[in-house]
């Protein structure tokens, strides 16, 4: 039975006429677990529609999010993700500098780290490298961004960084994440991410969100898969 609607507006996208998976899966995250509360596991059946309302219910164990009754996103409780070892905010923004995407990004208007987003209006983190298989970047929220869906959208895009995004373009298929505090608009924050396996077109990736001094506000487990950006839709 239907409870409520979803609905993506356009300025949450990923790639171009779709929503980015990180505020996708924080929105349907939030009807199962908000602030502070256990970990929700999302599964993106089908890129999420912009400006277009989902019917939000329930299905065979799972909050699911449908568009004319085919499943496009569905949310269950997880495992707690394990947190990445902090990385400091100095080393974050030596590697934001050296960010990949500032060169070549399959999806340069990406809600989450899109060079191309005007600051307040992106996320505006640009995952940089810190060592072999690991990334990180300064994030300082704006007032807007300090919502649930944008934190999820914050520690999305790291985990694909990490995993090599910007030499092979890929979507996310799954995310699982804690959220246990949400970010301060106007402080600093680190974002880091991290491969965990890869098995042919499919990543596994983790990612944390930080306070400068430390503090862990969320942490996420994600399974990407390589695709090709032409036919992707």
């Amino acid at each position: 039975m239907t409870t409520s609607s979803l609905t993506v507006p356009a300025r949450f996208n990923g790639p171009p006429g779709s929503g980015n998976g990180g505020w996708c899966a924080g929105a349907v995250a939030g009807h199962v677990a908000g602030v502070g509360g256990s970990a929700v596991e999302v599964r993106l059946r089908k890129p999420p529609p912009l400006d277009t309302p989902l019917e939000v219910g329930e299905q065979d164990g799972w909050t699911v999010a449908t568009r004319d009754g085919e499943v496009v996103l569905q949310a269950r409780p997880g495992a707690d993700p394990e947190p990445l070892p902090a990385v400091g905010p100095e080393a974050a923004r030596t590697a934001a500098a050296a960010y990949d995407g500032f060169a070549s990004h399959p999806f340069g208007h990406c809600f989450s780290c899109g060079p191309e987003r005007a600051d307040g209006d992106g996320l505006r983190i640009f995952p940089g490298p810190v060592e072999q298989g690991l990334v990180a970047a300064p994030w300082t929220p704006h007032p807007d961004h300090t919502t649930l869906e944008a934190t999820w959208a914050a520690i999305d895009c790291a985990g694909a960084w990490a995993a090599g995004i910007g030499e092979r373009a890929m979507v996310l298929g799954s995310m699982t994440a804690q959220v246990l505090a949400l970010p301060e608009a106007g402080v600093e924050h680190v974002v880091t991410g991290a491969v965990r396996s890869v098995e042919g077109r499919k990543h596994r990736t983790a990612t944390t969100l930080r306070t400068a001094d430390g503090e862990v506000l969320a942490a996420a487990e994600q399974v990407w898969f390589e695709i090709d950006p032409a036919t992707f839709g």
